[in-house]
């Protein structure tokens, strides 16, 4: 455990001369990015692959996992069983997309997505999970949280918005509390989607410049930008506290956003039993991509 500890709390940099970007080339007003940062965005982090996946492949196997997420979601309801997945990450990592590729084609009655906005001034008064028990799924429902309790553990204390014992009293109750959420029944998944920093820049130019997607572009992402290092050390605090054999999380690199889609839908397939299911179609998990914290960290570390 002291080893595996040692392992996580370190600083988990990627290999400096591959991830190294100076900010003054980056100008995130400017239509053009940089094409050093262009060049260097899908393989950051240590992406393992130099191409994103064909469209035409990405397509027939999402669809064919989107028809075993609804036999997934008859079983749900035909047995009362709940599903409950949490999707963290680095702003821009596609936690919104690959949310809206599992419910696009299930029935809205019993599947939804959860994304909280601040607190109000009465929440803030309150035990700090209450506001989230009251959106876990009921019998036959999936829920999907784009974002979660686990704000407390990274954006809140790299941005400012609690204090380090808030941090920490969190950090000790989430085991707990998810326990007894899996104690209860719930089919728990915890997914963190990493990328790369000049994945991470590539996507907020992109949505800086595009129309479209400029909404998704927040004064707190702007400010993420300056704190990647700070943000690392969070997510490597929480994993040491929070990696548990009873709720595990799940890591999936995610800077090929379309199969870090398919890896997140498979995940959430292969432990649940349902009937007629395909496991041809749900494929073998590509544990390039996905794998657990401990082991990220001993690649990248």
């Amino acid at each position: 455990m002291m080893e595996r500890a040692l392992l996580i709390m370190t600083d988990a940099r990627q290999n400096a001369e591959e991830d190294l970007i100076y900010m003054d080339s980056f100008d995130l007003e400017n239509p053009e990015l940089d094409e050093t940062i262009k060049d260097r965005a899908l393989t950051s982090g240590g992406y393992p692959y130099t191409e994103k996946i064909k469209t035409k492949d990405y397509k027939k196997h999402l669809r064919a996992l989107q028809i075993e997420l609804v036999k997934l979601q008859r079983h749900l309801a035909e047995n009362g069983e709940r599903v409950l997945a949490l999707f963290e990450g680095r702003d821009s990592a596609g936690k919104g997309g690959t949310i809206k590729r599992f419910l696009e084609n299930l029935n809205p009655r019993n599947a939804r997505t959860v994304a909280l906005p601040v607190p109000s001034d009465r929440e803030r008064t309150q035990w700090y999970f209450q506001r989230y028990v009251t959106h876990l799924p009921a019998g036959g429902e999936i829920v999907l949280f784009d974002r979660s309790w686990y704000n407390r553990a990274v954006v809140e204390p790299v941005m400012g918005f609690c204090t380090p014992s808030q941090t920490e009293n969190f950090l000790h109750e989430a085991p707990p509390f998810e326990r007894m959420i899996t104690e209860e029944g719930i089919h728990l998944f915890k997914f963190w989607l990493e990328i790369g920093r000049e994945m991470q820049l590539k996507r907020f130019h992109d949505r800086r410049h595009d129309p479209l997607k400029i909404w998704k572009l927040s004064p707190v992402d702007l400010k993420a930008l300056e704190k990647w290092d700070e943000y690392t050390k969070a997510r490597n605090k929480m994993f040491v506290a929070t990696d548990t054999p009873d709720t595990p999380w799940t890591l999936i690199r995610a800077n090929d956003k379309k199969r870090a889609r398919i890896a997140a839908i498979q995940s959430v397939l292969w432990p649940i039993d349902y009937a007629d299911k395909d496991f041809s179609a749900i494929g073998e998990i590509d544990h390039k991509i996905v794998m657990s914290p401990e082991g990220f960290l001993a690649q990248t570390g």
